[in-house]
């Protein structure tokens, strides 16, 4: 019998690892992992490790600390265990998965722990890490996503990233570039700190900029509970707002088929693709954002879109084709994006385009290659119309299908499409579209708001192709069955190469390094093999390296 999907819905009441607390304008997000509690069978997760059940409950109260909590100014991760702050992935569930499951797994945890930053960094809400104990490879990669890492000073409190030395693989969550990148680590210490299985601890790790603070442990409580009030009482979070609830996201599987409220996804398994249909409004934009609450159009719209692309990654691995259309009224889209750029100084209006930033973010790095098709009925329009500049490639329909009654397909480009929707590169779809060109970008501002047609999309660069009526059908049908005849090992290398032009970013380093060198690194026999590092933890075999450097 196959196995069970996995499931990225939840919420605070069905989580099994995490505990969230409130006190003062300071959430406090304590780590105490259920060992019997694995997303899947066959191992325990001991010593506060995880699995990727574990991150989905925690990207789950990131994004609801953001909705629902806008009192909230600070957030504190701690853990629940005497002695242990979170030993990082399960190694046992990284033995026991599949190739595809591990990267996978990394690159979520990759997002959430960005997540952290994105809401330190743009909501006000402040991340701190309180380590009471070993914070040892992932635990000490998520305390790396925090602004602020308080260690114990007691003498064993320590962090570490022991990958390489124990289990011949790389921190999989950034790890690496956040020590050099953000916390500015030396590189001859940071090479240190790296093949050191042990990790460092106490006035060494202060001085190296491992972390920021040393409190004696019996003071830790208090002392931490200080900063994070301090911090709290400094954020622009309107204190005495009210948040929004994030319901469930309801949806349904029939066969093939995943339907929403204002998406549906049909998967081809023959062909290896999975269309997808984004559903503009019905109606106009309500008067007021907050009454409307999670079933305000683009939040609710995101939020579906992030959980069907979270479906396919990891319970649709083969499905390497995401095929990306939408339908529905250009003038409500346009409205609502108006709403969006008008208010954009609203708390919830912020934190839902900094939804739509992350959402599109992950269509940027999921590892598929992205075909948008521009038909009659479609909506691509501002925010709905970076969908389609996100893909790998597009084609707009010139004129109208025979028999038809609906107009020609247009596009349309808002304010939206000019700063708020930034990708990991720094710079927004428009720009990273037209580097050679920079100039580009500010003549199509003097075009938004004007619905573009095939031959208009077609001169302003927006669109790959615009084949007609007669054409269509096979150029589209051909565009698919290609893509699925390549090998997706190349497909993942080019598109991930071809995605980022521009400005290196943190972001961009960690996805990149992760896509190439740990995905490669996985599949190594020296970290996988019968005789690999990876394979032999915890047994008291010694690994056999293959010692040719290539």
């Amino acid at each position: 019998m196959a196995a069970a999907p996995i499931d990225f819905r939840t919420e605070p009441s069905r989580y099994k690892h995490w505990k969230l607390a409130f006190e003062n304008g300071v959430a406090y997000l304590t780590m105490d992992v259920n060992e019997e509690g694995g997303l899947k069978p066959g191992y325990k997760l001991k010593l506060n490790s995880y699995d990727l059940g574990v991150d989905i409950e925690l990207a789950d109260a990131v994004q609801r600390l953001r909705f629902e909590h806008p009192e909230i100014g600070a957030v504190v991760i701690r853990s629940q265990r005497d002695r242990i702050f979170c030993s990082g992935a399960n190694i046992n569930m990284l033995g026991l998965s599949t190739h595809d499951h591990k990267v996978n797994f990394c690159k979520f945890t990759n997002e959430t722990r960005l997540a952290i930053e994105d809401a330190s960094i743009h909501s006000g809400q402040t991340y701190i890490c309180s380590i009471n104990g070993i914070a040892a490879g992932g635990g000490y990669e998520l305390a790396l996503a925090c602004e602020q890492i308080l260690l114990a000073d007691d003498g064993s409190s320590a962090v570490s990233l022991p990958e390489l030395p124990l289990l011949a693989v790389l921190p999989g969550t950034g790890g690496l570039t956040r020590l050099v990148d953000k916390r500015m680590v030396r590189r001859d210490h940071a090479d240190f700190f790296c093949t050191t299985a042990e990790g460092l601890r106490g006035k060494r790790a202060r001085e190296w900029r491992l972390v920021d603070q040393l409190i004696p442990p019996s003071k830790l409580v208090e002392q931490t509970q200080k900063i994070a009030e301090e911090v709290a009482a400094k954020s622009s979070r309107p204190k005495e707002a009210k948040g929004i609830a994030l319901p469930t996201v309801e949806r349904q599987i029939e066969g093939d088929t995943l339907r929403y409220a204002n998406l549906t996804v049909e998967i081809d398994r023959d062909g290896r693709s999975a269309k997808f249909r984004l559903n503009g409004p019905s109606s106009a934009p309500p008067d007021d954002v907050h009454a409307a609450g999670a079933a305000f159009w683009p939040l609710a719209l995101a939020r579906e879109f992030d959980d069907a692309m979270m479906h396919l990654r990891l319970n649709e691995t083969e499905i390497g084709t995401w095929v990306l259309t939408s339908q529905g009224d250009a003038a409500l889209v346009e409205a609502y994006d108006a709403v969006l750029a008008k208010n954009a100084d609203d708390w919830l209006v912020r934190e839902i385009v900094l939804y739509w930033k992350r959402t599109l973010k992950r269509l940027d790095v999921s590892s598929r290659s992205l075909i948008a098709l521009i038909e009659p009925g479609s909506c691509f329009t501002g925010t709905l119309l970076e969908v389609a500049l996100a893909a790998d490639r597009s084609y707009m329909l010139d004129g109208v299908f025979e028999g038809s009654n609906l107009p020609a397909a247009t596009v349309r480009l808002t304010d939206m499409n000019f700063g708020p929707y930034p990708m990991g590169n720094g710079l927004t779809r428009l720009s990273t579209r037209f580097l050679n060109d920079p100039g580009h970008v500010d003549t199509l501002k003097d075009q938004a708001r004007e619905p573009l047609d095939a031959a208009a999309a077609d001169e302003a660069g927006l669109v790959t192709f615009t084949p007609d009526d007669i054409d269509w059908e096979d150029e589209v049908r051909l565009a698919v069955e290609e893509r699925a005849g390549f090998s997706p090992d190349g497909l993942i290398g080019m598109e991930a190469n071809l995605r980022f032009p521009g400005p290196e970013t943190m972001e961009t380093k960690i996805f990149a390094r992760l896509s190439a060198w740990q995905n490669w690194i996985f599949q190594r026999p020296n970290a996988t093999g019968p005789e690999g590092a990876l394979k032999l933890y915890g047994t008291g075999k010694q690994s056999k390296y293959d010692r040719k450097r290539a």
